[in-house]
């Protein structure tokens, strides 16, 4: 959620970050609504005093022996009126709350003005592209010469982008999870699994809800969502709560399934493992001083490539643009693994910087001193690895003339082996 001083003391500002991100958005009918809040709570306050006033009236009137009837007519109307109004400044603060939670967040001056991908910003690479002297196959044509994903049975069994990881490729899954949370240990990050269901206060907290809706699993009949990240877990567990200055940057590491029903995309990618409903992730969450905040969004972005590198995956760091970047998000950088068995680069990794759009929302405040003014934290997401994406660039990035799988040697300890 925006800071409402923006919106009220800077409204050409958010016109300019709403046609940077080419996204439609009733700012004129926001502003009214602030403006008949504002009006409404100082009538409503005039009513109370006047309320008072007259009931002080009444008071001495009648110690008097004195005619109050006039005074207490004044009362009732006064109460009557008060009463309408109170009801009036309800419905139009729950319209104002319900259009502030779906503006989307500034965007930094660093960002690239455009519409959509075609803006984005390549800002290095690291890593050379393999060359292979065979034809090169992709991960789905390599998961079936090696029997390593099951996805016709899984489609049976549960529907579309669903699978089935057999053999060595299960080995390969849960090496992935136990490198990082080795790797983000070493970080000093503090390991959280997160429960995997949240509720609709909490996922409100960490995302403009009907943006999300279309991609996220409701539970029927219940308060409670399946977790698209373990980001929304986090980001949620310190809602409405005062943390100690002296304690940032709070710095998690969530390891969890995520569920998402993935909308929208075609081709090869409906068949592999690649954009799939179900997968498990290594999430980077931290809450940070403000001023400190684009220093730890930096490092997070660094901690992401390292781990990569350790993995020997091709990668370039790319920066979004204002039109193609999420909504909670003021700067994002995604990381894009070279895939060899598609002669593409697919993203792996989505690096933000929230600021306090998330902690307004969930009302986290930080303090230095007991009985010191509160400010917000800012709050910033790294993916640090999406193992089934992972998978794929390791499994096309790393295949062998005789069909095989090479291990990388990040990993080798943790499957006993070199190759699959």
């Amino acid at each position: 959620m925006l800071d409402p001083k923006i919106i009220k003391e800077k409204p050409e500002a958010i016109r300019k970050m709403l046609r940077d991100r080419n996204s439609e958005f009733d700012l004129d009918s926001l502003i009214s609504l602030d403006s008949k809040r504002r009006e409404m709570i100082v009538r409503t306050d005039e009513l109370r005093k006047k309320k008072n006033t007259v009931s002080v009236e009444i008071a001495q009137k009648k110690k008097s022996g004195q005619n109050a009837d006039s005074a207490i007519a004044q009362m009732q109307q006064a109460s009557q009126e008060l009463l309408r109004l109170e009801e009036e400044q309800k419905k139009t603060d729950a319209d104002y709350e319900r259009l502030i939670l779906t503006i989307p967040n500034m965007v930094h001056e660093s960002v690239p003005v455009g519409p959509d991908d075609s803006a984005n910003k390549e800002v290095r690479k690291f890593g050379a592209i393999p060359k292979f002297d065979f034809a090169v196959k992709d991960h789905i044509d390599l998961s079936q010469s090696l029997d390593l994903v099951d996805l016709e049975r899984a489609a049976k069994t549960a529907g579309a982008r669903f699978y089935y990881l057999k053999n060595g490729l299960v080995k390969l899954n849960q090496g992935l999870i136990h490198f990082a949370l080795d790797y983000m240990e070493e970080k000093k990050y503090t390991l959280v699994q997160p429960p995997y269901m949240i509720n609709r206060a909490s996922m409100e907290g960490a995302v403009i809800a009907q943006d999300f809706e279309d991609v996220i699993y409701k539970i029927q009949d219940e308060d409670l969502f399946l977790i698209g990240t373990s980001e929304h877990s986090i980001a949620s567990m310190h809602s409405d709560e005062i943390l100690e200055g002296k304690d940032l940057p709070i710095r998690y590491a969530g390891v969890s399934p995520c569920f998402r029903k993935e909308a929208g995309a075609h081709g090869r990618d409906q068949k592999g493992i690649f954009r799939v409903h179900q997968f498990e992730k290594i999430e980077q969450y931290v809450f940070a001083r403000p001023e400190e905040s684009w220093n730890e969004h930096e490092r997070m972005l660094g901690v992401a490539e390292e781990f990569y590198q350790k993995l020997e995956i091709p990668y370039r760091v790319m920066l979004l643009s204002s039109g193609d970047m999420g909504k909670v998000s003021a700067k994002t950088y995604d990381i894009e693994a070279w895939m060899a068995g598609q002669s593409a680069y697919r993203e792996i990794v989505s690096c933000s910087n929230c600021l306090d759009f998330q902690t307004r929302r969930l009302k986290i405040r930080f303090r230095d001193k007991t009985n010191e003014q509160t400010q917000y934290l800012h709050s910033l997401n790294s993916t640090l690895v999406a193992t089934t994406r992972t998978l794929v660039a390791i499994m096309e990035n790393f295949q062998t003339k005789d069909g095989h799988i090479a291990v990388p040697k990040a990993l080798q300890k943790y499957l006993g082996s070199s190759a699959i």
